[in-house]
């Protein structure tokens, strides 16, 4: 017998969520202003780093956090196989989209189009994660609001790369991740409030079992582990870019 699944959210991981997205954006954006170097090269160091930032925290971290926001009255559990695939296509199209773009950031038709793969990577990204969701019930889908969630992320996908280059200062990219941050967040909330839950079993509380499953009360410990392992990547890669920079400007005083 078919009935609705109950659902809740813990506005505490909500906000969490948000700081997430706001956190990579600031980081990516950083990065970003560094992948064009002085000699027409691009930084391959840098183009990972946004890669990581914007879409290993800031998209991917922040989608899974946003879902652990989502409390329902039924068992549930995540299919790692789902779940770490939806990092690698965020990560790479992040890091693909920002390089793109990156070579001639003023042309109108290369931004868009490299906002346009970004910002479908973030739906694909999305939707395969609710995919790698498992219960005993299926998701009915409202797809005028899928639809609606996919023009949000690539309209911000695009303003986000328009302000990657566009954010000199430390202030405007405060302000720039802001906007990011909220961008990615309201694709998250329209893409949620897309899917209706429905429980096919009377057994409301059975955790669905599987290989590579795992349930949704470890989730939390795996996104924690990963999101702390990208930020000390991410801390590390910059701390040496600056001891690089540091290392540079000594040699080239010393050579005057």
């Amino acid at each position: 017998m078919n009935s609705s699944v109950n659902t809740q959210y813990d506005l505490s991981m909500v906000a969490l969520s948000f700081l997430f997205a706001i956190i990579g954006s600031f980081v990516a954006l950083t990065a970003a202003s560094r992948v064009a170097q002085r000699n027409g090269r691009q930084s391959k160091t840098q183009v990972v780093t946004v890669g990581l930032a914007l879409g290993g925290i800031g998209i991917w971290s922040m989608h899974f956090v946003g879902m652990l926001a989502l409390n329902m009255d039924v068992g549930s559990s995540y299919s790692m196989l789902e779940t770490f695939v939806s990092l690698a296509v965020v990560v790479v199209a992040s890091s693909a989209s920002v390089s793109f773009a990156a070579r001639s950031p003023e042309n109108l038709g290369r931004l868009v189009s490299a906002g346009f793969m970004l910002g479908m990577s973030v739906v694909v990204m999305h939707y395969l994660g609710m995919f790698g969701l498992k219960f005993e019930g299926f998701i009915r889908w409202d797809y005028w609001v899928v639809l609606l969630s996919m023009a949000i992320a690539v309209l911000a996908a695009t303003a986000a790369l328009w302000l990657t280059f566009h954010t000199p200062t430390v202030g405007r990219r405060v302000a720039a991740a802001l906007v990011m941050g909220a961008a990615v967040s309201a694709m998250h909330d329209t893409g949620m409030s897309a899917a209706e839950f429905v429980c096919t079993t009377e057994n409301r509380t059975a955790i669905p079992q599987g290989t590579g499953y795992v349930s949704a009360f470890r989730l939390p410990l795996l996104v924690i582990a990963v999101t702390t392992m990208l930020l000390v990547l991410l801390a590390l890669d910059q701390a040496f870019h600056s001891l690089r920079q540091r290392l540079t400007g000594g040699v080239r005083a010393v050579t005057r």
